[in-house]
């Protein structure tokens, strides 16, 4: 049982690392969102296995709704891990590191903005992505661990100073679900005011 007292304990002493060393790109990042949903731009979002799933997660926060309390119109998310028949054809026919920025390249627009969740900071069809965002003037943020090769690629990077893969796929999740209340805050709650 030591692993498990171990596990929160050491979770709950990240947080806190976590908040002060990323607060100001999350900031960012929700003032980047919003631009976005202001200007009718979309949400693009990507990252592998438990990212994959993560950006699934995250989209559909936006699309449905994070808060109950405020009843709002759908925001225009996007998970770009969903659709296996484009994943598999681009897999073969391009290789899978391109599966992420094809579909950038196909459905980004300028005033988008991408959002890559990558665990390790190196996953290269995160990595490509962030190339043809940047190259189609797309605006991007990173989810992911300290200096990583992602992050140089990025606009704004989210970063989790840790090593350990759990507590950073923790991290992303709490990152995300703040932005998500946060963007709600400021596009709705506001105007309500």
């Amino acid at each position: 049982m030591d692993k498990l007292r171990n596990r929160f304990d050491e979770l709950s002493v990240l947080i806190n690392e976590f908040y002060d060393y990323a607060q100001n790109s999350i900031e960012k990042a929700v003032e980047q969102i919003c631009k976005t949903f202001q200007e009718n731009g979309r949400v693009l979002i990507c990252g592998n296995g438990g990212s994959a799933a993560d950006s699934q997660h995250f989209a559909a926060e936006f699309v449905n709704s994070f808060s109950r309390e405020i009843g709002r119109r759908a925001l225009p998310a996007q998970a770009l891990s969903t659709d296996t028949s484009v994943i598999t054809a681009i897999s073969n026919d391009l290789g899978y590191e391109h599966i992420f920025s094809r579909q950038v390249e196909a459905f980004g627009r300028y005033g988008d903005t991408l959002v890559a969740l990558t665990t390790s900071g190196t996953s290269a069809n995160c990595i490509e992505a962030l190339k043809i965002a940047k190259k189609l003037s797309i605006s991007s943020i990173v989810l992911t661990r300290k200096n990583s090769i992602a992050s140089a690629l990025a606009d704004i990077s989210i970063e989790v100073p840790s090593e350990n893969t759990q507590h950073i796929q923790e991290c992303h999740l709490l990152a995300y679900h703040v932005i998500t209340e946060l963007v709600e805050d400021k596009l709705f709650k506001q105007a309500e005011n």
